[in-house]
């Protein structure tokens, strides 16, 4: 027979799990979370550095600006010198400061997954970066990435929490036309995912049609320009102070169909802008402002990412040294100047220089990425999945950076600091009775919202870790790979728009690779 204690007992058990059902999708970290605590820059620092930057612009100039440009620019006030180097006035700069886009929406094609809010001190991590190449943890070696790679990396990212936003991570290597690499990159983003994406353009001549795969997949003419889930990268300067003509034509082209600019200007320190780092802020700080300014003169109020990412030199042997914390501060330094300027930001970080998913990757893309969001960038590319200063991309480390960035993002979400969670009456019921929280109510609601459990890294004991086979972490990141890759193939397209987008364009990706079956995984 139950007795009423017992029945009192099964009811408020109950109770605590109806509580805990209720509060298991609202995660402590989520995209857009508030940065913005980290300033390593004082405010007449940013002062210096804007000055400084103005005056690079006007008696300095940016070399290589293309005829278009130049008659899109000498139309709004700037001046071609003796050397043909593009000059801009202080009044045109700070003119296009006041009527640049202050934020923008790269929005997801799934209710699954949140739109990314650029802008503020909202904080989100994207992946990016380009790779040539994929680490083989069997072999212990790197090999060339493919197109089926960019493809199951986007599987992959799609189902990882802490990551906001599948940027290119690598390069299909198998396609040498610009054509069928911008048309088959586009197509497997939109195969792979409905995150928000990211990509960069070999051909801007590429980009209105591709804007037609998009309206396709969106199931109408014109709906990617309503809901843009793409931004459009490319690298518009080549430091020191010159345009590099590809990706200048890139942006121009972006700005006039009204598309986000996702640009990234990265110099080198101490081979490519200053070894020193206030130096090197100044001089990719014009850098972005001179992009600023030609995307307003094309299009008033086009939206671009203020994305200045200076790189450092390893000046022992003048190689990029992306996981080193002068890397860290500048990147934090950079994310503060957007702040400055109120425009919409992108750092890297994440980039380390370790060519395995080891401890020092660890230590230098935990650190990296944490200090960028407490800074308050808006979008953190590289932040996953990266290897060997960038040139080679590794699944495993993909899924074992998605726990260190969920830790990332739990620093930056900070404390709550109210009524409610002071807890002075629960205190005073746990030190008056039980003598601890473990029952409480509160302790049950709190450790799905304001507590984040990793899926790869292990909390167990020594004895049972050992029971479970002592696997490290890269043998549970392998597994966790092979258990998502062999069954998430996502129908992202129908195959009505799939069969209109293959008899339209060069599509390389094989029906056969995105199915189960075919004995990759």
């Amino acid at each position: 027979m139950t007795t009423r204690t017992q029945r009192r007992r099964g009811n408020a058990r109950q109770a605590r799990l109806k509580m805990r059902e209720e509060a298991i999708n609202k995660r402590p970290v989520h995209a857009g979370l508030i940065g913005g605590a980290y300033k390593p820059l004082q405010q007449g620092d940013l002062e210096k550095i804007h000055r400084t930057a103005l005056e690079i612009l006007q008696t300095i100039g940016i070399g290589s600006p293309t005829p278009e440009v130049i008659e899109y620019a000498t139309g709004a006030g700037c001046w071609v010198d003796g050397n043909g180097r593009l000059c801009f006035p202080d009044s045109l700069i700070e003119d296009s400061i006041a009527m640049a886009a202050r934020e923008y929406t790269i929005y997801s094609r799934s209710p699954d997954h949140a739109d990314l809010q650029v802008g503020g001190y909202h904080v989100n991590y994207s992946t990016s970066g380009e790779a040539v190449s994929i680490y083989e943890p069997a072999e212990r070696s790197f090999r060339p990435s493919t197109l089926v790679d960019l493809y199951d990396l986007g599987r992959l990212v799609g189902t990882l929490d802490n990551i906001h936003q599948f940027g290119q991570m690598v390069i299909p290597t198998e396609l040498t036309d610009p054509r069928e690499h911008d048309f088959n990159v586009a197509y497997a983003l939109c195969a792979a995912t409905q995150k928000p994406c990211e990509m960069a353009f070999s051909d801007a001549r590429n980009v209105q049609p591709a804007i037609e795969m998009f309206d396709l997949v969106l199931g109408g003419k014109g709906r990617f320009a309503e809901k843009p889930f793409l931004s459009f990268g490319g690298c518009p300067i080549v430091s020191p102070l010159r345009f590099g003509e590809e990706n200048l034509d890139l942006l121009v082209e972006t700005s006039r169909l009204g598309l986000i600019n996702d640009i990234a200007i990265a110099p080198q320190a101490g081979a490519t802008s200053p070894a020193a780092m206030a130096g090197t802020l100044a001089q990719v700080t014009a850098e972005g402002l001179a992009c600023l300014a030609i995307t307003n003169i094309v299009s008033p109020g086009c939206p671009m990412t203020f994305a200045i990412w200076p790189f450092i030199s390893d000046l022992r042997t003048g190689s990029f040294s992306g996981g080193s914390g002068e890397e860290a501060l500048a990147m934090s330094a950079c994310a503060q100047l957007g702040r400055f300027y109120d425009l919409p930001t992108s750092v890297a970080a994440s980039m380390t220089d370790s060519k395995l998913p080891d401890a020092q990757a660890g230590f230098e893309k935990g650190i990296t990425a944490v200090t960028a969001g407490l800074a308050g960038a808006n979008r953190i590319l590289e932040s996953a999945g990266m290897l060997g200063s960038l040139m080679g991309c590794s699944y495993e480390a993909l899924m074992i950076d998605n726990d260190m960035l969920g830790m990332a993002q739990r620093v930056v979400a900070g404390v709550e600091v109210n009524d409610e969670t002071l807890s002075l009456d629960v205190i005073r019921e746990a030190a008056l009775g039980p003598g601890h929280f473990l029952g409480q109510p509160q302790t049950l609601e709190l450790m799905e919202t304001d507590y984040l459990y990793p899926e790869i890294a292990d909390r167990s004991a020594p004895g049972a870790w050992e029971e479970e086979g002592s696997l490290d972490i890269m043998a549970r990141a392998r597994q966790g790979v092979s258990e998502v890759l062999s069954r998430h193939y996502p129908d992202h397209i129908d195959a009505q728009t799939d069969a209109a987008i293959r008899a339209k364009f060069p599509i390389r990706l094989a029906s056969g690779d995105m199915q189960s079956g075919n004995g990759r995984w």
